[in-house]
């Protein structure tokens, strides 16, 4: 079983290879054209907006306003598909925090499951097995991690629709010296 996993998942990452190849060839055949590299990644108009190699970059390395927007379609992901199809009714051994935007990890793994999501649940790029992909490979790991007793959560309770959040106690430095 474990061997048609893995020649499913090659076939999925040869498929998207040879997307990203005919983008490139497209690229190259517009700038020989006449274009400019400039022009060329002028005509791609994700290449600005998105990283250098035209993929999206992570949400901890944006500036504001780049990062509020980001965090709002994050937002909008996690609240309208993660929340309502994937997490149950939080538990003491499934944790979940509504003020999930207040804990940077937690946005950190959110951002990159959403970002898995849309590489992997895009016909496109991934072919059949992308969503099977997603699920096993990082919604599953990411909801281990954020829920678990020792994940981001752990200091939020769930009472009275209130959530506490326990700050961390302050940790000596190990460069002052007490002499």
């Amino acid at each position: 079983m474990e061997v048609a996993e893995d020649l499913e998942d090659l076939k999925a990452h040869v498929q998207r290879m040879t997307a990203e190849l005919e983008v490139m060839r497209q690229a190259v055949e517009s700038g020989a054209a006449g274009g400019t590299p400039e022009s060329t990644e002028e005509a791609g108009g994700d290449i600005d907006q998105e990283g250098e190699e035209g993929f999206p970059p992570f949400i901890l390395l944006l500036d504001p306003p780049q990062y509020d927007e980001e965090l709002r379609a994050l937002i909008e992901w996690v609240e309208g598909v993660l929340v309502p199809g994937y997490l149950a009714e939080p538990s003491a051994d499934a944790r979940w925090c509504h003020l999930w935007t207040e804990h940077e990890v937690a946005i950190a793994r959110l951002h990159a499951l959403w970002l898995a999501w849309q590489e992997l649940t895009d016909s496109a790029t991934c072919g059949y097995t992308g969503p099977s992909v997603w699920h096993r490979d990082h919604l599953d790991p990411c909801l281990r991690e954020l829920r678990g007793s020792a994940g981001p959560f752990q200091g939020c309770t769930k009472g009275e629709h209130q959530v506490d959040h326990r700050l961390p106690g302050r940790v000596p430095s190990a460069w002052s010296t007490s002499m």
